[in-house]
């Protein structure tokens, strides 16, 4: 059975944590399904005409998504063939609750995960985590992540490895 997924990120290595410890739990129950898992952070488009017409998803992930961040979670992906059917990065543009509700029912999003210390700051992002929150068909589950400051090789790709 396939299921989705939505995992709350801000497109930073740290944030690829919470689908590491998903992952690892899911394998660990030896859970039967695959997951569709849905990376999503909030992204402000803006009120500007020029903005609105010209500004597409890959123009949007070239600003907000470092190239770090996608071979890292396809490690993720390698790592977890049985349980990850597809990996997909999505942006919610949406202000209001009801849009999320939409949003959500629309992707046939079953479980979210979220971490406090992840936060969407900065390039237009929000966070997204008042609006899991609050869906009342979602269920949502907290992770703790550790946003620790001084990690070996600072800003590569071995960040996602360490073991908090």
């Amino acid at each position: 059975m396939t299921k989705t997924i939505l995992i709350a990120t801000d497109y930073s290595l740290e944030s690829l944590n919470i689908l590491k410890k998903v992952m690892r739990e899911k394998d660990a129950s030896e859970d039967q399904n695959q997951y569709n898992i849905l990376l999503v952070s909030g992204y402000d488009t803006g009120d500007s005409i020029r903005d609105l017409l010209f500004n597409t998803k890959s123009t949007i992930f070239n600003k907000l998504r470092p190239q770090e961040f996608c071979d890292a979670y396809g490690i993720i992906n390698n790592k977890y063939p049985h349980l990850i059917n597809k990996i997909v990065c999505d942006i919610f543009t949406g202000s209001f609750q009801r849009t999320f509700n939409n949003y959500v029912n629309a992707e046939n999003i079953e479980e979210a995960y979220y971490s406090p210390s992840i936060k969407s700051k900065g390039k237009g992002k929000f966070d997204l985590i008042p609006y899991i929150k609050k869906c009342k068909d979602l269920e949502s589950h907290e992770i703790s992540v550790e946003v620790r400051k001084s990690l070996p090789e600072k800003g590569r790709l071995a960040e996602i490895f360490v073991e908090a």
